[in-house]
């Protein structure tokens, strides 16, 4: 039975992610796809030539969404850079966490499609340093940080925060004190770089 509306790149992409959250990664086909849109499988794969296209296309999908969420703090007006970066930290915790809790199974699928696509994932990753960067530069500029060289500042903050937004430490941030410790390491942080 085909479908009735018209098959975007855009409707592959939520179905694939419907499938993949009922199936899981290893399981879940093209032609799992197909048939929850109503259409043949040739019909997918005139929009995402290969399975693996496809797969990282829904990952590029997911993490575009964090860094659309994050650009907009990165871009607000008029606030201190401190109050700034400590926020965009605390989104992306909560994002991730939000994602690890509320539906676990799709996080787990993720989380194979993200190893299976290293180069979607260090393009994702280089989006979130440079939007960490682009607040330290404010920072220096308004003379609220001390950063000679805000890109290698920017990796370090978000190496000395991953506890807090990787995958691996998931299972971590259920504990009843890691909002605590989040709020200690970020402190830690901006105090080192008015310093």
């Amino acid at each position: 039975m085909a479908s009735t509306e018209t098959l975007t790149a855009e409707r592959i992409l939520e179905a694939t992610e419907e499938v993949l959250r009922r199936y899981g990664p290893a399981k879940a086909t093209v032609v799992d796809v197909a048939r929850a849109l109503g259409v043949s499988h040739g019909s997918v794969y005139r929009h995402f030539r290969t399975k693996a296209a496809l797969r990282e296309a829904v990952t590029e999908r997911w993490l575009s969404r964090t860094e659309i969420m994050l650009a907009e703090l990165t871009g607000a007006q008029g606030r201190p850079a401190p109050e700034k970066l400590r926020e965009w930290f605390a989104a992306l915790f909560e994002a991730k966490r939000h994602k690890a809790g509320d539906d676990p199974e799709l996080f787990a699928t993720y989380s194979v499609l993200i190893d299976e696509n290293s180069g979607v994932v260090d393009r994702h990753l280089e989006v979130l340093v440079g939007q960490v960067r682009t607040v330290v530069e404010e920072g220096v500029r308004d003379g609220e940080f001390t950063a000679p060289e805000p890109e290698a500042t920017a990796r370090a903050l978000f190496s000395a925060t991953a506890h807090f937004h990787d995958p691996a430490y998931a299972p971590e941030w259920r504990r009843p004190t890691v909002d605590a410790d989040f709020d200690a390491v970020v402190a830690l942080l901006l105090r080192g770089l008015r310093a």
